[in-house]
């Protein structure tokens, strides 16, 4: 699955691992990722994010 880097901050959000502090589990893609979900380090909405070309 694709990793998905914060526009605002350094922060990635990895399936992998998802988030889980905030109750989002491994295994989580980043499209399946509730609307209302927000960096966990910055606050920032789920369209302040791309995808990390790998």
């Amino acid at each position: 699955m694709d990793r998905y880097q914060c526009l605002a901050c350094p922060y990635i959000y990895d399936p992998a691992e998802g988030d889980p502090d905030n109750g989002i589990p491994s295994g989580t893609a980043f499209g399946d990722l509730p609307e209302d979900w927000v960096c966990p380090e910055c606050g920032v909405g789920k369209d302040m994010f791309e995808i990390i070309e790998e």
